[in-house]
């Protein structure tokens, strides 16, 4: 079972920055990957990097979560996602979560839900957390 927030509200102090810089530090990685594959596509590449974007975020997404439960940004803030049973994601549970982030970036309503849930829910859970039951912690140390 994951903390409880109440009783360890340690595990998610501080979790709703973390999360912010987290997915800025991942979106500018991922823009950066983007732009030295750029001249491997003899730059057609410009005429598809929103779909270029997605494609290599969401495998830059699925790599790390399935290899330790947490992006390159997030293991930079020292967090991590859980299961519900407060497990380490495996490559299932990875490709799940990158795919419902992935959906919720790319339909604006859904990405605006999501921050929301994580504004107000007491585990700073999003929309795809949510659904899969995974909850953003502080990383054990």
């Amino acid at each position: 079972m994951t903390p409880d927030p109440t009783t360890q509200p340690e595990f998610y102090e501080g979790i709703l920055a973390k999360r912010f810089f987290a997915w800025a530090v991942d979106g500018l990685l991922i823009v950066a990957m983007c732009l030295l594959i750029l001249p491997f596509t003899a730059f057609t590449g410009v005429f598809f990097f929103p779909a270029l974007i997605l494609v290599i975020g969401f495998l830059y997404r699925l790599a790390t979560l399935a290899s330790g439960s947490a992006t390159w940004g997030m293991r930079l803030v020292g967090m991590e996602l859980r299961d519900s049973r407060d497990r380490a994601l495996d490559g299932g549970m990875a490709f799940l979560h990158t795919l419902g982030y992935s959906v919720s970036v790319t339909v604006a309503p859904l990405q605006l839900v999501s921050v929301v849930f994580m504004i107000l829910s007491p585990r700073r859970q999003g929309l795809t957390d949510m659904l899969l039951g995974t909850v953003p912690l502080n990383r054990r140390k």
